[in-house]
């Protein structure tokens, strides 16, 4: 269920997100195989049988205005998901939109259990309906709202508050999150302040998330959300509080070639270049000299919060 609260102040504005933002999103869908180029053909490994057949496109495009629930029979699938249709209908369902795919089902054990949905009836709702593109994309979990929730959701959603959901889908591009009938993404430049090795590492399928909201577009049928945002800026607090000269811990988060990464306690990670670390032996490597995890003493070189740029030089290990 969807709760929110406002955080936004009087003046503020919602962040703008280019559209480079969804572009690299929707590229990354269409890479990973989750939607097909045009419903019912057999790219990506769908199975065979089932007639292409025509769609009608104003009826497609009115039960996605209308936000309402429709029953189709699965006819196929491929890796990302299924193959749906109905006498004037036809589309694809993502595995994320599914409400009994096992959280982290891969190989085997997804084909298996995509198979077993051939020839069953799936009462689902259309979130994307594109006649120039020729692709309808629909949503078993956003069905179990019933009609007209999505649209309400739409109109009632405002950037500057703070919602509720669970995560559905976690991508190399960011988290998805069921508000409630409606699906937000949490980019993962939106992720976290620090650096994100995979947005894995932060949320899991099924966990419960309070999330900011940044813009909503219905048009695009686009919800953006931030989680970083719910928390102050390090950067700002770590121009207020250091000045290059100061001496404080950090933890060894991770080793490059070129030195190594630790983190401060504001959460902020900074680069100890290789040439302020000095191996006390010639057998002793990186690895075991700052094992990841070791606690360090670091001196503050320079601090340029607008490119988000720490560095740091090696005073003592231990």
């Amino acid at each position: 269920m969807l709760t929110k609260r406002s955080v936004a102040r009087e003046g503020d504005e919602a962040p703008e997100l280019d559209e480079g933002w969804w572009a690299s999103v929707l590229a990354d869908e269409e890479a990973m195989g989750a939607v097909p180029a045009r419903p019912g053909t057999n790219k990506g490994g769908v199975s065979p049988g089932g007639n292409s057949g025509e769609i009608d496109w104003e009826w497609a495009q009115s039960l996605f205005e209308n936000d309402a629930v429709i029953k189709l029979e699965v006819y196929g699938f491929n890796r990302g998901g299924l193959l749906v249709r109905g006498e004037k209908i036809q589309g694809f369902v993502p595995v994320s939109h599914l409400v009994d795919m096992p959280c982290g089902a891969e190989g085997d054990q997804r084909k298996r259990v995509l198979n077993n949905y051939i020839g069953k009836t799936l009462h689902l709702k259309v979130i994307e309906c594109e006649a120039a593109q020729e692709r309808i994309v629909l949503s078993e979990r956003a069905a179990l709202a019933g009609d007209g929730r999505r649209r309400e959701l739409f109109s009632s959603l405002k950037a500057g508050e703070i919602v509720h959901g669970t995560v559905t889908n976690v991508t190399d591009f960011g988290v998805f999150v069921d508000l409630g009938g409606l699906e937000g993404l949490i980019h993962v430049s939106e992720l976290s302040w620090g650096r994100v090795q995979h947005p894995s590492c932060i949320l899991k399928i099924g966990d419960p998330v309070h999330a900011l909201v940044l813009m909503v577009s219905e048009e695009n049928g686009r919800v953006a959300l931030s989680l970083k945002r719910l928390c102050p800026n390090p950067w700002e607090v770590l121009v207020q509080t250091y000045q290059p000269g100061d001496v404080v811990e950090g933890e060894i988060t991770s080793l490059m070639r070129y030195g190594a990464f630790a983190r401060l306690k504001e959460g902020v990670e900074g680069l100890i270049h290789i040439s302020t670390i000095h191996l006390p032996d010639e057998h002793e490597t990186l690895e075991t000299y700052l094992p990841v995890g070791s606690v360090v003493k670091v001196k503050i070189l320079h601090i340029d919060a607008e490119r988000r740029r720490l560095g740091l030089g090696l005073v003592c290990v231990g």
